[in-house]
């Protein structure tokens, strides 16, 4: 790890004895961290304002809405890292540095909620598509939605209680119990019904084009694989002992798959016309709407009798 020495002007010659060790590696990224931060806190935020608010896009908002807020804090937590190491001085409090954790970890943790329960409402979608069109309540998004952030607000703080108080025991059980649902129950239940709808949609729908929803919810749950889950996995084994890397490369591939998504849903409904709000509003519509392959196979005798009408 680079380290950079820097003498600061003194006043005085005393001064010279107090030396300035600045970690470039640090530096660079927190500096790369924050601007993703940046690029993400724009996409998500266009995602909020566009995207109409109905049963099938609520999940993708509360998502949207989950992603935000996680860059968000990373954003306010990495410029107060940033101003500490170039300033080689403590400005922010402990007690607001220790306030961040639980809110970078609830967003976090409501995001893989979300991320699963999208996964398995797709699932249900291609494995019993009569139930869904005809008989899914159209409420279940609200409900379910309201149930994870009720779960995931009384997760946290119970965790941050146990952990305010002076028993180091009970914190580490509490962080250990919470990384360790998220790792065996939450990314499992996500990564199973995603491999399910994949094997589905590639065995019984060769002949259609697969809904751009379902293209969306798979690259969803590839990045988060790729870049979030190891955030988890980092913190689960270091309540256990082991640091493999520092936890801002984590936070950074985190924060690169927050602000990978909302990319993702334009790019899939992508309109080619000329840049605007109304165009990006037509491309995050086009994602919730049937491919044209299967609209034209929806006069054919053969589906119909597959799925009949409600």
């Amino acid at each position: 790890m680079e380290v950079t020495t820097v003498s600061p002007s003194p006043a005085s010659p005393t001064e010279w004895d107090n030396v300035c060790e600045i970690d470039v590696t640090d530096v660079a990224v927190d500096s790369v961290t924050l601007l993703v931060c940046l690029c993400g806190l724009v996409g998500n935020g266009a995602v909020l304002c566009l995207l109409r608010r109905n049963p099938t896009t609520f999940y993708i908002i509360n998502l949207a809405f989950a992603n935000f807020t996680f860059l968000y804090f990373m954003v306010l937590s990495t410029l107060l890292y940033l101003s500490e190491e170039l300033s080689c001085s403590t400005i922010t409090p402990l007690v607001f540095l220790r306030a961040l954790l639980p809110l970078l970890l609830f967003s976090y943790n409501l995001g893989l909620y979300l991320l699963t329960a999208i996964s398995i409402d797709s699932c249900t979608s291609v494995l019993c598509p009569l139930w869904y069109r005809c008989r899914r309540p159209q409420r279940l998004s609200w409900v379910v939605c309201a149930l994870l952030w009720a779960f995931s607000i009384a997760l946290i703080v119970t965790v941050t209680c146990l952990c305010q108080s002076q028993e180091h025991e009970h914190c580490r059980v509490s962080l250990t119990s919470m990384y360790a649902l998220n790792l065996f129950l939450f990314a499992p239940a996500m990564v199973i019904s995603t491999t399910i709808l994949f094997i589905k949609v590639k065995c019984v729908f060769q002949q259609q084009q697969p809904k751009r929803l379902n293209t969306v919810n798979f690259l969803f749950v590839l990045f988060f694989l790729l870049f979030a889950l190891p955030l988890g996995l980092s913190n689960f084994l270091q309540q256990l002992g082991y640091i493999f890397a520092s936890s801002q490369v984590f936070f950074l591939l985190s924060c690169i798959h927050s602000t990978i998504n909302p990319f993702i849903l334009f790019l899939a409904g992508r309109c080619w016309r000329p840049c605007s709000v109304q165009s990006l509003r037509l491309s995050l519509q086009r994602v919730f709407e049937e491919p044209e392959e299967n609209t034209a196979h929806s006069h054919d005798p053969a589906m119909d009798t597959a799925i009949p009408g409600c």
